[in-house]
């Protein structure tokens, strides 16, 4: 097995990087979708121009649709250590996390409570705070307003016998730091409540074991995981029937059916089986064996060890600043590669200065307005945001490093 990633490699898996348009410019906004690998790309492709029809009738073409969708869920599931039919697929995250709102509206009581973090994206806490106009109690764990860090002993102090479901980030768009998920996760079950892990943020840093971790609800975007626009749910099947259909009513029996009332986007969904293609070929090539699980683990350590190197130099240079604030953790060891500074200019101008240096970067709020209030930043001028996955290269840090020295 290879200690290290081969970049070269991972990079000539990734179209855009071979684009004459994007030549010179090194992508800095991942963390608000990354660039999409070959082998979604050829999935997409082959089924508009192949199989784009109504899948699982008996003709050919619609059982080869229908079988590329199956292969999708079939093979990511197994990558994150679940059942097959515990994960399905939704327009988005956002919109996942609203049907699940409801289901758990539908299922609680009146003074039922819910504990939700300001370290969210909103996506994962403005479903579960409206839940309030309907008599449920909402607590808010909140972070530490200088650090962002969400401290597992107050969430301690929220925890009773009314809690029936705990939200949290594996990390936060804007703080970065990684949360003890399989710590938070065991704290609230002892207390009787389930776990919603928004992963929309560590996901495109290596897929989690989530049979591992334990939480009963994960999210993730495919559209920041070298993947198509839709949004992927893990539900355990424990909570996944416990919690009222909010699908069709002769779809109650499916799980993956229970929490999709939309009808799924066919040639998407099944486009997702690239991003177990790209898993598969990266463990190949570095000669990663195993299950699927142990396989996308090895996988995921790979990915992590070459963002942490990149990330370091990073890290230090913004440390070093007087001039500017850097949101999280400084050691990279706990964080993912999604850096937001608060710098002398708004976010966004800091950005536009940036692409003159041939850096995509990203300026604003980020959808965590409540983070960074709660860490004294003006969410109005907003943060410079720079997040990179395991395609960015060496090089590429380097040109970022020189251009804010240019501009900070």
């Amino acid at each position: 097995m290879s200690a290290t990633l081969d970049i070269d490699y991972v990079r000539a898996q990734f179209p855009a990087l071979s684009q004459p348009s994007l030549e010179g410019q090194a992508f800095f906004e991942n963390a608000g979708g990354s660039y999409t690998c070959a082998p979604v790309i050829d999935r997409l492709t082959r089924f508009y121009t192949q199989r784009k029809v109504q899948p699982y009738a008996p003709y050919p073409a619609s059982q080869l649709a229908g079988a590329e969708m199956d292969e999708a869920r079939m093979r990511l599931a197994a990558m994150m250590g679940v059942d097959t039919d515990e994960l399905s697929f939704g327009p988005s995250t956002t919109q996942n996390t609203y049907v699940l709102a409801r289901a758990f509206a539908q299922w609680m009581q009146p003074g039922d409570a819910i504990i939700v973090t300001n370290q969210d994206h909103e996506a994962n806490t403005g479903p579960w705070r409206r839940l309030a106009d309907e008599g449920f109690d909402i607590r808010e764990w909140r972070i530490d307003p200088e650090t962002g860090h969400l401290n597992p002993e107050d969430l301690e102090t929220l925890l009773d016998d009314r809690v029936r479901l705990v939200c949290f980030p594996h990390c936060s768009n804007v703080v970065g730091e990684v949360n003890p998920v399989v710590e938070i996760t065991a704290l609230a079950h002892a207390a009787g409540a389930f776990v919603c892990v928004d992963g929309v943020s560590y996901a495109p840093h290596g897929l989690p074991n989530i049979g591992m971790m334990g939480p009963d609800i994960y999210l993730f975007s495919a559209y920041k995981t070298y993947g198509p626009h839709q949004g992927v749910m893990v539900i355990r099947r424990e909570l996944g029937m416990l919690l009222p259909n909010q699908g069709h009513y002769f779809n109650a029996d499916c799980l993956y059916k229970r929490f999709t009332p939309a009808g799924p986007d066919h040639a998407q969904v099944a486009a997702c089986a690239g991003m177990a293609d790209y898993i598969d070929a990266l463990a190949d090539h570095h000669g990663i064996t195993g299950d699927p699980a142990a396989r996308a683990s090895g996988v995921h350590d790979l990915m992590r060890a070459h963002e942490v190197t990149l990330l370091q130099p990073l890290l230090d240079d913004l440390k070093a600043r007087n001039t500017v604030r850097l949101l999280g953790p400084a050691d990279a060891q706990f964080r993912a590669p999604t850096v937001a500074v608060a710098v002398q200019q708004p976010g966004f101008d800091a950005a536009q200065e940036l692409t003159a240096h041939g850096i995509m970067a990203g300026g604003g709020n980020f959808y965590a307005v409540r983070a960074l209030a709660g860490m004294g930043v003006d969410a109005e001028r907003g943060v410079l945001r720079l997040s990179f996955v395991h395609y960015t290269s060496a090089d590429e840090m380097e040109q970022l490093r020189n251009a804010l020295n240019d501009i900070l």
